[in-house]
C-alpha cells in the first residue's frame, strides 16, 4: 500500500548523501578527499587521537585511515607520534602546512551550510536542529549497548565539541 505523506528516512538519506557529492566536490578542488578532510577537521578539535580512535569515528577500517594518514603525511599535514605510554599506538597531530587548510575548510563548510539553509526561517533551522539532537540521542543511547568504551568516549567527546564549535 502505498503512503500518502513524504517519506522521512528516504529524505533524510537523500539529504545527508547530496550534502556528502556536495563536500566531495568541494574537498576535490584542494586536490583532496572528503575523507582527507574529516581527518583535519578531527585532528583540529581532538589533537593528539590515535589512529584506531580516528578509524572507530569515521566508521572506517584502521588500515584505510593509515593510508589516509600516509597521504596527509606526505603533504606535510599530519605527523605520527609515538605515545608516551604505549608504543604499539601512534597519535595524530596536525603540522603548520595543515592550518591555512583548516581555514579554508571550515569556509567551505559555512558556505555549504548556508547554501542548505537558504530559504529557511532561522526559527524553522533551530526546531530542525533540536529534533536532529534529539534523534541522535535517541539513536545513541539505543546504540550503547553495541558500541565499546572507548567509542561512547568518542562520541561524547564529539558532541561537546560539536556544541562548542
Amino acid at each position: 500500500m502505498p503512503r500518502s505523506q513524504p517519506d522521512f528516512m528516504f529524505y533524510l538519506h537523500d539529504v545527508a548523501h547530496l550534502l556528502r557529492i556536495m563536500v566531495d566536490k568541494r574537498a576535490r578542488m584542494h586536490d583532496m578527499t572528503r575523507a582527507q578532510w574529516l581527518i583535519l577537521l578531527r585532528l583540529h578539535r581532538q589533537p593528539g587521537m590515535s589512529q584506531k580512535e580516528l578509524a572507530e569515528l569515521l566508521e572506517v577500517e584502521p588500515i584505510t585511515v593509515a593510508r589516509l594518514v600516509d597521504r596527509l603525511e606526505q603533504r606535510q599535514m599530519v605527523e605520527r607520534r609515538a605515545d608516551p605510554h604505549d608504543r604499539r599506538i601512534w597519535r595524530l597531530h596536525l603540522l603548520p602546512d595543515a592550518v591555512p587548510l583548516i581555514g579554508e575548510i571550515e569556509a567551505e563548510r559555512d558556505e555549504i551550510a548556508r547554501f542548505v539553509r537558504q530559504g529557511i526561517e532561522p526559527e524553522t533551522m533551530a526546531v530542525v536542529l533540536d529534533a536532529l539532537k534529539k534523534m541522535k540521542a535517541t539513536l545513541c543511547g539505543e546504540l550503547r549497548c553495541q558500541r565499546r568504551p572507548e567509542q561512547m568516549r568518542l562520541l561524547a567527546e564529539e558532541d561537546t565539541t560539536e556544541e562548542a564549535a
